[in-house]
């Protein structure tokens, strides 16, 4: 095994996954995808081979909670020491619920990736990262875990439960050479399948809802993971008040 970092993305779509493998395949790391579908997998490992990047495929279904710490055994196994792990899945059934309307049931179905995936994945990945002295996790989540907005409960909630998480993992393990770090998204993410579900039939995007250059929160991630001066990164920004 040669001194190649790797990077686990966790939830490796077409839109943040891809713009997160180039980034940092191109900075030397080995790169490791984790998705649902293995045949999409493959296909965005052969052409990150061909821009000269190290990609495994890994499919999974980050929502089985009991399967997540195989599949970081797994990774190790194949790729080596997981330095950056960057959990970032965006479920197409996943959907906003007004708060009069959540009730338990509702809150539950969508628990596990929302918030216990992202909290089992740092479980499993931090005891190497702390006996390294080294290791950075960042979590990407929606702007709603940080701004409440009517109409908009139900995976709000779910984050912010994660982002509290986050942040109170970084204070107890930063002296500790390991960085924890969110990055809420307020925005629609660009060339991700998000997007094209919203426009598959034909309708055109609402004018008022911001698009994200995927390659944007890529470059944001890699600054967080290299200089861990903030814990925290909402983009677009916010205006100033």
């Amino acid at each position: 095994m040669t001194s190649k970092k790797t990077i686990a993305l966790f939830g490796a779509g077409t839109g943040l996954g891809a713009s997160l493998a180039h980034r940092f395949g191109s900075a030397g790391y080995r790169v490791a995808l984790v998705a649902r579908r293995a045949a999409p997998l493959e296909e965005r490992v052969a052409a990150l081979a061909v821009a000269g990047i190290e990609a495994v495929a890994f499919p999974a279904d980050l929502t089985d909670l009991d399967g997540i710490p195989a599949l970081v055994r797994s990774v190790k196994d194949r790729l080596g020491a997981i330095d950056v792990a960057v959990f970032a899945p965006a479920p197409s059934d996943a959907s906003f619920v007004p708060a009069v309307d959540l009730d338990a049931s509702t809150l539950q179905s969508m628990a596990n990736i929302f918030t216990f995936a992202p909290v089992e994945v740092s479980h499993a990945v931090l005891p190497g990262m702390l006996a390294r002295g080294d290791g950075a996790i960042v979590i990407v989540g929606g702007l709603t875990a940080v701004v409440t907005r009517p109409g908009m409960s139900g995976v709000g909630p779910l984050m912010a439960a994660t982002r509290n998480y986050v942040l109170t993992l970084n204070a107890e393990v930063a002296s500790r050479g390991v960085y924890a770090g969110m990055v809420n998204i307020g925005a629609v993410i660009d060339r991700s399948t998000g997007l094209r579900a919203m426009t598959a039939s034909g309708a055109a995007l609402d004018p008022n809802l911001p698009v994200i250059d995927p390659d944007t929160i890529a470059e944001e991630i890699q600054t967080l993971v290299a200089r861990r001066d903030r814990v925290e990164s909402i983009l677009p920004p916010l205006p100033q008040s």
